[in-house]
């Protein structure tokens, strides 16, 4: 388990699976802002991308994130796109509704770019997200991701179409920040 202050980054467990679908991914609304696709619901039992545990998938990590006190499981994390060639990845997030607003996101990132510099070697990761998502601009912010543009109109969400930020880190940056 890769740890942080407040959080692990595990391996996604089986049990994990029903709870992500619940909370996360049956949420129309909200699984359709974090999303590049459009929502569609996930039957019990069913193999969808998103939860399913595939170990040969080398360009995606994903893990869950649990609260280091307890164990509790209180959402998800990912590396995905890695580019071993370019040594690059970006890098997300999704917290239960009942972790939220409480400080566990910018901790997520900071075990991510850990997990992306330190243990696969990376020289940038990226974050893409809604411009209207101050939370997840918070986190990348305070982990030393610098702004690097909008995408105007990009992201079709629930009928409307909204800017997504662009977000960057390098490697010596963050090993800087980390030295200080």
């Amino acid at each position: 388990m890769l740890r942080g202050d407040r959080i692990g980054l595990r391996a996604r467990h089986e049990d994990d699976i029903p709870v992500l679908v619940a909370e996360l991914y049956n949420d129309v609304a909200g699984s359709a802002r974090a999303e590049s696709r459009p929502w569609r619901p996930v039957a019990p039992g069913m193999k969808d991308r998103r939860v399913t545990l595939d170990d040969t998938e080398q360009g995606s990590v994903p893990f869950s994130v649990v609260e280091l006190g307890g164990g509790t499981l209180i959402g998800t994390a990912a590396l995905w796109g890695i580019d071993t060639h370019h040594r690059f990845a970006h890098l997300g997030l999704g917290l239960l509704p009942s972790a939220r607003g409480k400080g566990y996101g910018s901790d997520v990132v900071a075990v991510l770019c850990h997990y992306g510099f330190v243990v696969r070697g990376l020289h940038r990761l990226q974050i893409d997200t809604l411009s209207d998502n101050d939370a997840m601009l918070r986190a990348a912010e305070r982990n030393g991701f610098v702004r690097e543009g909008v995408l105007r109109s990009s992201a079709w969400v629930m009928g409307e179409f909204l800017d997504e930020v662009l977000l960057g880190l390098l490697a010596p940056d963050w090993k800087a920040r980390s030295a200080a």
